[in-house]
């Protein structure tokens, strides 16, 4: 729908668009947008991530998060990792539109639910989150783990061996006191790395 409204709109040329992490990736690195529109949650590469590996690369793109799920670790993850603005999708279009507006002239821009996040935030500065302290690929295979990969695929998936990604859970289990799948699971849901699956 997004890209739909984008090609209609004449002062926007839609150079590409992905519903899968490492391919968005790919994708930027080669067609250099001037402008990218993230969501938060991609299978395989979330959009922290995603934004961590091409942000230095690609230095003047703008970035303007558009997601269904906010929380402060997110929102302050998203914007350390170089994005210029977030916009909730319950927001709606004008919002969205506003956001696009004022990030693609330079500025930066907050949907309103998103900008009573960081009020709140700012009140209350301790209130942080576990995931804070997990590395970068601690967080992928968190991620990958809660998608319901085996340790086999995560390996396959990231190149590294089957003994490593056990370390990785080990370390983040023990860091996050999660002992099990099922807790590793909700607790991706609650910081925003997955989405809850829709029943058929």
């Amino acid at each position: 729908m997004l890209a739909e409204i984008l090609r209609l709109d004449p002062n926007y040329q839609l150079i590409g668009e992905s519903g899968d992490g490492q391919n968005a990736v790919n994708l930027c690195l080669e067609a250099k947008p001037d402008l990218l529109i993230l969501d938060a949650k991609l299978p395989g590469l979330n959009g922290v991530d995603i934004l961590r590996r091409i942000a230095k690369k690609l230095p003047s793109m703008r970035v303007l998060v558009f997601s269904g799920y906010e929380n402060p670790v997110l929102v302050r993850e998203m914007l350390e990792a170089g994005a210029h603005g977030f916009v909730e999708k319950t927001a709606g279009l004008v919002e969205f539109k506003k956001g696009l507006e004022t990030v693609a002239n330079g500025g930066t821009y907050f949907g309103p639910a998103v900008a009573a996040l960081l009020r709140d935030v700012v009140a209350n500065p301790d209130a942080s989150s576990a995931s804070d302290f997990l590395t970068d690929r601690e967080r992928e295979i968190l991620q990958l783990v809660a998608e319901s990969h085996s340790t086999r695929e995560i390996a396959a998936k990231l190149g590294i061996s089957v003994k490593t990604v056990d370390n990785h859970r080990t370390n983040l289990m023990r860091k996050l006191n999660l002992h099990d799948v099922a807790s590793l699971t909700r607790y991706a849901l609650e910081v925003g790395l997955i989405e809850q699956k829709k029943a058929q």
